[in-house]
């Protein structure tokens, strides 16, 4: 009998632990898990991830639906695409030499490195330009919009933005200060709204809403001590939502703006909800509304 290879264990293991990598770095891409904290602070050891600094003219998306819409949208200048080979197949795009701008193909930790530990980046990263700026006077032919009063949390914008979409509003308009600007935190947690809604960022919110009036919208703003359920407040062809930040609420130069205060009714214990909750109730209401003609 032939004596076993004493390096055939320790092989053995390499191979093993080569395939838990690639397994943990897939699920790691399709964004089942985060790269772990502790990671990063084993290969940083200088001190903690900062964000890279960004150019005004320059944005950073992740995630495979963030990525694939705004890959779709025409209006999107791109700068680079970088990837994963794994992610390179999620997207379908066909041929990188096709697409016409720079395509790097990267490993998860490549990103890691640039979008932070707890950015569920799924293995792709789009460097572009922001956005061309939307004007209120393109909203002539949008029956429904919403309007947020310094909602700064970009995870709750993206979840409107989300609901703005399914519900078809015409827009979303916030103020340039204490609101969130285009970044990929808020174009991840909108999941690939951002490319399919005007996001308006104005000045002066009061201005704004007197502009909208002489566009013919009726502004209500949801407070939780307005006089009257929004069911029967809701009137006109044209409606826009204001919602005001989660806590505060909507501030009072807003609420004295409005067309009308209204709240949203509930029956339960609890008498508060998400903003972005609230948002999509409301915007179901006021398309019950709108729909009757």
């Amino acid at each position: 009998m032939s004596k076993d290879n004493p390096g055939d264990g320790h092989a053995k293991d390499t191979h093993y632990a080569t395939l838990r990598r690639a397994h943990r770095d897939a699920r790691r891409e399709r964004g089942e898990i985060p790269t772990p904290v502790q990671d990063r602070r084993k290969k940083n050891a200088a001190g903690d991830w900062t964000a890279p600094t960004l150019m005004p003219d320059q944005v950073l998306l992740y995630g495979i639906h963030t990525v694939r819409a705004a890959l779709d949208n025409k209006e999107r200048q791109i700068i680079k695409l970088s990837l994963t080979q794994n992610a390179l197949v999620r997207l379908e795009i066909g041929p990188v030499e096709e697409l016409g701008f720079p395509v790097e193909i990267v490993s998860p930790q490549d990103l890691d490195k640039i979008l932070g530990p707890d950015a569920i980046h799924q293995g792709v990263m789009l460097e572009t330009r922001p956005l061309p700026v939307r004007r209120l006077s393109a909203l002539t032919d949008s029956p429904l919009i919403l309007v947020l009063d310094q909602i700064t949390d970009p995870h709750n914008v993206g979840a409107i933005m989300r609901s703005a979409v399914a519900f078809n509003a015409g827009a979303l308009i916030t103020t340039m200060r204490h609101s969130p600007t285009e970044s990929g935190v808020l174009a991840k947690s909108a999941s690939g709204a951002l490319e399919m809604i005007p996001y308006i960022q104005i000045t002066n919110l009061a201005d704004a809403l007197d502009e909208l009036h002489k566009l013919g919208f009726t502004s209500i703003g949801l407070d939780s001590e307005g006089p009257a359920p929004l069911e029967t407040t809701l009137a006109g062809r044209k409606i826009a939502l204001v919602l005001g930040a989660e806590g505060k609420g909507l501030r009072q130069k807003t609420r004295s703006t409005v067309t009308a205060l209204a709240r949203l009714d509930m029956p339960g214990a609890i008498k508060s909800l998400n903003v972005s909750n609230a948002a999509a109730i409301a915007m179901y209401a006021a398309r019950a509304h709108l729909a009757k003609g």
